[in-house]
């Protein structure tokens, strides 16, 4: 059994200290409902690490702060259960609490976190999709100082992203809501919890004088990462509020969608999927924006 050293980093500074010497062998423990089972079934696959770096003890990667103005700044390490039982975050970021509530079941929740999440950039993660579509930013601290990165732009391949050797995610910044705005995160798995998404689909909504002011769509597990489907808010931009634009939007979403064959569904079952839930999710999404709520939020 190959020796690995565990350190408790105090601060962001230690944090990319320990990561930054070392030499792509560091890596980062959160909630470690990812890392444990990498580390255990298949450790080649994360680089085999000679050092773990535990970040639960840093008060950023903690922090749930929420400013009308500013929005929701949620750390990186904040686990799932803190963030839907929230008031605050459940009265203005209902669809984060779908996401959040769908990671694993309760005892991973009470681990995992949104900023583990989409670390571990997973095409079918389920928190990733929503925080594309809320228009939510990565704040990352490294070596060379702090930079801010679009979600969308933040995975590049099958559990791969863009954080540079040393560099750590420190939280998510998500804007404060609209006026008339909503979202939702919907999924399709084969079992009812503790599964992977078949498809999952996250939409956000911005209406005016029943129009779609803005809408930004993503999806799970129908890419090598998740997908921002930015042609889908350039088609409804400016368009009624109606059945045959929530239709024009599956369309979109089907088209846009690049799946592959495997055990959990075919290309043509997740095209259909993509297309379904998209119509779903933006109906409910409308819903919330003109004041109604979906499963309590």
């Amino acid at each position: 059994m190959k020796w690995i050293g565990y350190s408790n980093a105090k601060t962001v500074e230690e944090a990319v200290k320990l990561l930054s010497q070392g030499n792509n062998k560091a890596k980062v423990l959160a909630g470690g409902t990812d890392l444990l089972v990498q580390l255990r079934v298949a450790p080649q696959r994360i680089n085999n690490p000679d050092l773990i770096v535990d970040i639960k003890d840093i008060p950023e990667l903690n922090e749930v702060e929420f400013n009308s103005e500013s929005g929701l700044t949620l750390g990186a390490a904040v686990p799932c259960y803190q963030v839907y039982q929230n008031p605050v975050i459940a009265q203005n970021y209902p669809g984060l609490i779908d996401s959040a509530s769908l990671i694993g079941g309760t005892q991973i929740q009470g681990r995992a976190s949104i900023g583990g999440n989409l670390c571990n950039s997973a095409p079918s993660a389920d928190a990733i999709p929503i925080l594309i579509a809320l228009s939510a930013r990565c704040n990352i601290a490294g070596p060379d100082g702090i930079r801010q990165l679009a979600v969308e732009d933040f995975c590049t391949g099958p559990g791969s992203n863009s954080l540079k050797q040393g560099e750590i995610l420190v939280s998510v910044n998500l804007p404060a809501p609209d006026p008339k705005s909503g979202a939702r995160y919907l999924r399709f798995i084969p079992r009812n919890e503790m599964d992977i998404a078949v498809v999952g689909v996250g939409i956000s909504v911005t209406l005016e004088n029943n129009e779609f002011k803005s809408v930004r769509v993503a999806l799970a597990a129908v890419a090598p990462t998740p997908l921002f489907v930015t042609e889908a808010g350039d088609a409804l931009s400016g368009k009624a509020v109606n059945d045959k634009s929530i239709e024009l939007a599956g369309d979109i979403a089907r088209n846009a969608a690049k799946p592959i064959n495997d055990m959990r569904g075919t290309i043509e079952y997740r095209k259909h999927l993509c297309s379904v839930l998209t119509k779903r999710a933006l109906t409910t999404a409308i819903e919330r924006a003109n004041g109604g709520t979906v499963n309590g939020h």
